[in-house]
């Protein structure tokens, strides 16, 4: 057997980074990026005004209380998005809404609450009642950044906030990653569609749409998924079809063991080795292109094996700089046995008291993984689990 970190170093020095492109940055979620984002403009692009409230000259109302109140003379009125820039003298003010420019004259903002009728006086007179810093309620022109400041990094995960990032930083087009595109095949005999009525020795196949699900999850395209049988023409015509759609990785499920119909072992151009780890320890994998992976047919061993091995191979074909998912350390609630000589990726679920595991952690217990949170990832060197003892968890949810 080879060691975990022997098998994934081999993949990902087999690797290669897909091209880019330029999308607009309302259709870049879920892309991976792959040039620095710089900032158009400052952020905010003017100074403009914190609170709904007065905009005013600091020395006016320095000495404002509620015992000495002062009068000032309202002049303007200035809602969010005005262009507008009155004159503010000694002794005026502008009613002012929150984010509205702030004048050019004023240096200051007083709230509504911190005035006396404030809200109603538009124009006329308002009194500010309470004592203020000089440039309080104020956001300064490029306070979060300046033009050409960086804002993201190449190489993250383009979501929710990073796309808002961008375009509050004046940026209309991003350079992503193109998508991975993606083949699934699943073998066996055995498998027929979900709801299909079942005869002896026959099962609903399931790891076509877990291995797809992952695979969109990490960016990927599927352009084929497909259900072959272990007679070997159906899986060559199978890896023809993904390669006339462009498929970057072909991922097969099933037929990699010691059995006497091990498809994928027999037609498949891939090299075949026991990984340390449990489940998974059958995996194939063939470098060029597309990239292929030969994963176990049992449930729990696939999803483990595209965790551990494929989601490094699609990330790092998108340009991603990290490419394993984030582990905590959380207590065991419950014990459990290991592998001799074998890293086990057991599926937990994660309780107030700690992690206990999803079922008994037998590989093809697939309704085990719709609870699981996380894995609980022992070292090989480890014999046993006892309540208390603190683990290593990888998050997947």
């Amino acid at each position: 057997m080879i060691p975990v970190e022997e098998h994934l170093s081999k993949i990902l020095a087999a690797t290669r980074t897909l091209e880019t492109m330029t999308v607009a940055v309302d259709a870049a979620a879920g892309r991976t990026l792959r040039e620095d984002v710089r900032a158009a403009v400052d952020l905010p692009p003017f100074d403009n005004s914190a609170m709904d409230g007065f905009a005013v000259r600091f020395a006016d109302i320095a000495s404002a209380s509620a015992e000495n109140p002062i009068a000032l003379e309202v002049v303007a009125d200035l809602p969010a998005g005005t262009q507008a820039d009155p004159a503010v003298h000694l002794g005026q003010a502008a009613r002012i809404m929150t984010g509205a420019p702030l004048p050019t004259d004023a240096d200051t903002v007083v709230p509504f609450e911190e005035t006396a009728g404030g809200l109603e006086h538009s124009i006329g007179q308002v009194e500010v009642t309470a004592a203020h810093v000089a440039g309080a309620s104020v956001r300064k022109r490029g306070e979060e950044h300046a033009a050409r400041d960086r804002i993201l990094r190449a190489g993250v995960l383009l979501g929710a906030r990073q796309l808002a990032a961008a375009e509050a930083a004046g940026v209309a087009e991003l350079t992503v990653t193109r998508r991975p595109r993606v083949a699934v095949i699943s073998t066996g005999d055995e498998l027929r569609a979900a709801g299909t009525a079942l005869l002896r020795g026959q099962i609903p196949e399931s790891n076509g749409v877990l291995l797809a699900t992952l695979s969109v999850s990490e960016g990927a395209e599927v352009v084929l998924r497909t259900v072959v049988g272990d007679g070997g023409d159906g899986l060559r015509r199978a890896l023809d079809e993904a390669s006339e759609r462009g498929a970057d990785l072909v991922i097969t499920s099933g037929g990699v063991s010691a059995g006497a119909y091990e498809v994928v072992k027999n037609v498949a151009p891939m090299t075949f080795v026991k990984v340390a780890m449990q489940p998974g320890k059958p995996q194939g994998f063939g470098a060029g292109h597309p990239l292929l992976f030969g994963l176990p047919g049992n449930p729990v061993s696939a999803a483990v094996s595209f965790e551990v091995f494929v989601r490094p191979a699609l990330l790092a074909m998108q340009g991603r700089t990290e490419l394993t998912r984030r582990t905590v350390r959380l207590p065991a609630a419950e014990g459990w046995r290991t592998p001799p000589e074998r890293a086990q990726y057991l599926p937990v679920v994660i309780g107030d008291d700690g992690v206990r595991p999803a079922s008994s952690g037998a590989s093809h217990l697939a309704a085990s993984l719709g609870r699981a949170d996380a894995y609980a990832v022992i070292p090989a060197e480890v014999e046993k689990i006892v309540p208390g003892d603190v683990v290593d968890v990888m998050l997947v949810t």
